[in-house]
């Protein structure tokens, strides 16, 4: 059935299997609490709290100021952390990122520019890599 637009939402063009599930915290918002998401996540905002995204990506935007533990899958970060940051697959501190807590990934990718005030464990079990900085 179509609404006279032109388009029926219900078409085979846009399936739902094929949307990508992502949450978003905009620059103007300050939220306080925990965050559990079952989908990718990027905070472009102010948030203190907890964060855990489980099997997916969080992204911390360039202007963002997070006081959180950072637990996720892939962790990409741009902007300012304050906490430990836990990823099961990958953590990148872009350029611009800084980071003051513990920092635990298997692997793990520091810009030139960034700064980490914390430790940094890094590789498998049996080869893991400390730092201390």
């Amino acid at each position: 059935m179509s609404n006279g637009s032109g388009s029926d939402r219900s078409s085979p063009e846009t399936p739902t299997t094929e949307r990508r599930e992502a949450s978003w915290i905009g620059k103007t918002l300050f939220v306080r609490g925990d965050v559990v998401s079952s989908g990718d996540l990027t905070i472009d905002g102010t948030f203190e709290g907890t964060i855990e995204v489980g099997d997916h990506a969080l992204t911390i935007g360039p202007g963002a100021e997070v006081k959180a533990d950072l637990v996720a899958k892939v962790i990409t970060i741009h902007g300012a952390v304050v906490g430990n940051v836990t990823a099961r697959e990958r953590l990148d501190l872009m350029a611009n990122a800084s980071v003051d807590g513990n920092v635990r990934a298997p692997r793990f990718a520091m810009a030139d520019g960034a700064v980490l005030r914390g430790s940094a464990e890094s590789g498998s079990r049996s080869g893991t890599q400390h730092a201390n900085t």
